[in-house]
């Protein structure tokens, strides 16, 4: 069984290996000792806040086996984005060109700077450690937040985004950087990369275009690339489709990746999760149960896991292994949701990208 519960001070050196082992793309988590080490501090102290609202803070949780105190993987909610530092991504648009005397009409896309999802809560950080790509662990991984989230909505923004890692080639060069962005900053991705995921987004205020780009322009390999994920983020992006995220023209203006939001009224996970008033009792999953996710109501002793339930009418038995793993006890309340899409399918991908 596998858990997740919030990350703590012992688990910085874990974390700086996840910095490392992620490697380029994973913006939100730098090989920066000293920045992880803020992050680390930002997530125990905003959760020790009962009156924690929106704001610049990203709360992190870890995977972790009980049993053997291995750590499989992390995860991130930013709870507001763009209030301390700049947050920008590239607004798709349309132009038109038109001349009535000389009866010619030409539609163009462009590229627009922007900061339109300043203050928007963010779903990042998302990591699975290779070892542990295994079915439904990482379904876990990303889908606990959605539960944190309904069970503490004032600390997070109505609207929560999630950008998704764009597409590399086989020698792990993203052609939209090549095509446009490296002609304004002169340095390689991985450097631009970091220097953002560090927190120094100055830089892109001082060298980005501050004009519309138009797309036909660019080199035909990095206009084929806007708003493509990356190969291992496609399931993670199916995944959040199904909950209710859409891709509404926004991209990352490093690598082009698309950045999907929803309003939290609008995300599965959240809107039809429920709390229920369990019962503990040592028996096997009743017939008729499905698959839940399932957390405690808690925030520094958050807890979520997987399990077989089957509600009756606001309750819930779990076996005491269960109980324990969460952190609850016989009559204590948790907040479920079926692991299913709208459509009654059950999702089951094994490996989410980093992003």
């Amino acid at each position: 069984m596998f858990v997740i519960r919030p990350i703590e001070y012992r688990d910085l050196d874990l974390l700086q290996q996840i910095a490392v082992e992620s490697g380029p793309g994973f913006t939100s988590l730098p090989d920066n000792p000293d920045f992880l080490a803020d992050k680390v501090r930002v997530s125990v102290e905003t959760l020790r806040n009962p009156r924690a609202q929106p704001g610049p803070e990203t709360y992190l949780f870890v995977l972790e086996d009980p049993e053997s105190g291995e750590v499989a993987g992390t995860c991130g909610i930013a709870s507001a984005v763009g209030l301390d530092t700049p947050f920008y991504h590239y607004h798709l648009s349309t132009v038109v060109h038109s001349s009535r005397e000389l009866d010619v009409y030409n539609e163009f896309k462009t590229l627009n700077l922007c900061n339109d999802y300043t203050g928007s809560s963010e779903l990042c950080t998302l990591y699975l450690r290779p070892q542990y790509r295994q079915s439904g662990v990482g379904t876990l991984l990303s889908k606990c937040r959605f539960l944190f989230i309904a069970e503490h909505p004032r600390r997070f923004n109505d609207r929560v985004i999630a950008e998704m890692r764009g597409f590399t080639d086989s020698h792990h060069t993203n052609p939209f950087w090549e095509g446009l962005g490296r002609h304004f900053f002169s340095m390689d991705y991985d450097k631009a990369d970091y220097l953002t995921g560090a927190g120094n987004k100055v830089f892109i205020a001082e060298l980005m275009p501050k004009h519309s780009i138009y797309i036909h322009l660019l080199p035909k390999d990095a206009q084929e690339v806007i708003g493509r994920v990356h190969p291992n983020t496609e399931a993670a992006y199916r995944m959040l489709e199904m909950e209710g995220f859409r891709f509404e023209s926004y991209i990352d203006i490093f690598d082009a990746g698309p950045t999907l939001a929803a309003r939290q009224g609008d995300i599965r996970a959240i809107t039809q999760s429920r709390r229920l008033r369990i019962s503990v009792q040592d028996q096997s999953a009743p017939e008729g149960s499905q698959r839940f996710l399932v957390a405690n109501t808690r925030t520094t002793g958050f807890r979520c896991t997987t399990a077989q339930l089957k509600p009756n009418r606001g309750q819930v038995v779990l076996t005491p292994s269960l109980a324990q793993a969460l952190h609850v006890s016989d009559g204590d309340q948790v907040r479920a949701v079926a692991l299913s899409t709208p459509s009654g399918k059950t999702i089951t991908h094994s490996s989410p990208p980093s992003g």
